[in-house]
């Protein structure tokens, strides 16, 4: 009788054991790299809400639309030459990585309102505005599903 009771209770010790391993706390750390946070750009934000920050490129969106209906910037056009600040200075604003985003996210919303070869313009002209404020990246890859 004394074997089973010290059997009975090696067997409830082992009972015992395996769950509580089966029930144990695994604790996970995280190290944060300061590169991927740094993909949300300088205030924590995505590239399509510094967009908006800089109202979706309005000022670039005037330009290119200028630029489309008028022929190319040749500096002698005040009024050119003000809007292009104006646009760089948009540009300026948001991080080098969402330039070119934004600018593709600027020419999208002008599709509606052009076509054909205005918007060829449109979008030549936005591929090169990084160039034409002298940032970086210097061009932009600019594609429309349509042309």
């Amino acid at each position: 009788m004394a074997r089973l009771a010290t059997l009975a209770a090696l067997f409830a010790a082992l009972l015992l054991v395996a769950h509580a391993a089966a029930f144990r706390t695994t604790i996970t750390t995280v190290d944060v790299d300061e590169d991927i946070v740094n993909q949300q750009g300088r205030r924590g934000e995505s590239c399509r809400e510094q967009a908006q920050r800089q109202q979706n490129l309005n000022q670039c969106q005037r330009y290119m639309r200028q630029q489309s209906q008028y022929g190319s910037y040749d500096g002698s056009n005040q009024q050119q030459q003000q809007e292009l600040e104006q646009c760089c200075q948009q540009l300026r604003q948001m991080d080098e990585r969402c330039r070119c985003e934004g600018l593709r996210q600027a020419v999208m919303q002008q599709q509606g309102e052009m076509r054909g070869e205005e918007m060829r313009e449109v979008m030549e002209t936005a591929r090169d505005l990084p160039n034409q404020c002298r940032l970086s990246p210097q061009r932009c890859e600019i594609r429309s599903a349509r042309f």
